[in-house]
């Protein structure tokens, strides 16, 4: 368990390193006109994020450890860390943990955006599903899953719109190989 708590220490730094880079990127995209777009359903992802954390925390104590689904989840979660900071590489001063589209800036084809169309979202989904059952706390993991499931549906359609809307809002934008 003491590890398992380690690990999930260790995420929520990373998520702290997260939103330092997300709060600096919102500056930069802020200043070259950026517009931000789903304001209000950003603190439920918030507090999604936070209990998935907690759910872990507080299931894991009642669970076992079963090493062959606790390693091969860990891999997961490395994993999804992995997709995670390449998508935060790849879209440079523009990711960010809030839909903010700066105006005149095509979209980023480059990196796992070659291969899909929302791979940070995939590393949420991997993560979220994966680090509860590090320490099998698969309570955790489905109620997260299913929970998540109907932000990223709202997220992506919001996402999706603002896109949408600057590309057409000026038709030259193409994509940044």
């Amino acid at each position: 368990m003491t590890w398992y708590v380690l690990l999930l220490l260790l995420v929520a730094a990373e998520r702290l390193a997260e939103l330092a880079t997300a709060r600096r990127n919102a500056a930069w995209s802020l200043a070259r006109g950026g517009r931000e777009y789903g304001r209000s359903h950003y603190p439920a992802i918030v507090a999604l994020h936070a209990a998935l954390l907690a759910g872990c925390a507080a299931e894991a104590v009642y669970r076992p450890f079963l090493p062959a689904l606790g390693w091969t989840a860990l891999t997961v979660v490395a994993a999804a860390q992995g997709l995670r900071w390449w998508c935060v590489l790849s879209l440079g001063p523009r990711w960010n943990t809030r839909v903010i589209v700066v105006p005149g800036l095509p979209l980023v084809a480059a990196g796992p955006y070659r291969l899909l169309r929302h791979p940070n979202y995939a590393a949420v989904v991997l993560e979220g599903l994966a680090l509860p059952l590090v320490h099998t706390a698969w309570v955790t993991a489905l109620g997260f899953t299913l929970l998540n499931a109907v932000l990223l549906r709202v997220r992506i359609r919001c996402e999706n719109s603002a896109l949408t809307y600057a590309r057409t809002a000026d038709p030259l934008l193409g994509l940044v190989r």
